[in-house]
């Protein structure tokens, strides 16, 4: 059995990186999916495809209506999908791509510190399991292969 796992997140620290080397090292059959983690190819997908937008609210829409796209194909082509809620930056896709994997009906696994335990309650109680660390994502994910 092999699974493909979708890391939903910040793009701007190397979570996903550590998640890739810690699943390898222990040889776990998975291939990883995400978001567009180059943050200027995001921002301009929809000029790059649709051309020159006459201002940055429709570069943005332009821009988003790839990105959905792109997100949705790979969401449900995942069969798990892990959250990480990190602690620097706003994490608005974050919510977005996890709430969208439950109403997808993937299994979440949703990474988030103590310090937002209330603020994520809600999600946390959708989630399959909620883990505080990288390091417990990765023994859930092991756990599968048991």
């Amino acid at each position: 059995m092999k699974l493909t796992v979708y890391l939903a997140g910040e793009i701007h620290s190397s979570w996903r990186d550590e998640i890739k080397q810690k699943v390898a090292a222990l040889n776990l059959p998975i291939d990883f999916v995400g978001p567009m983690e180059n943050h200027d190819r995001s921002d301009n997908i929809g000029e790059e495809i649709l051309g020159k937008q006459p201002d940055t609210i429709f570069k943005d829409a332009a821009a988003s209506n790839f990105n959905n796209l792109r997100t949705e194909v790979l969401l449900k082509k995942s069969d798990l999908v892990i959250a990480l809620f990190g602690e620097k930056y706003k994490q608005w896709n974050t919510a977005m791509d996890a709430s969208a994997a439950i109403a997808f009906g993937k299994p979440l696994i949703l990474i988030r510190q103590e310090e937002h335990h209330h603020a994520l309650k809600e999600l946390s109680r959708k989630a399959h399991a909620t883990v505080e660390t990288v390091d417990q994502a990765i023994k859930a994910l092991h756990y599968i292969f048991e």
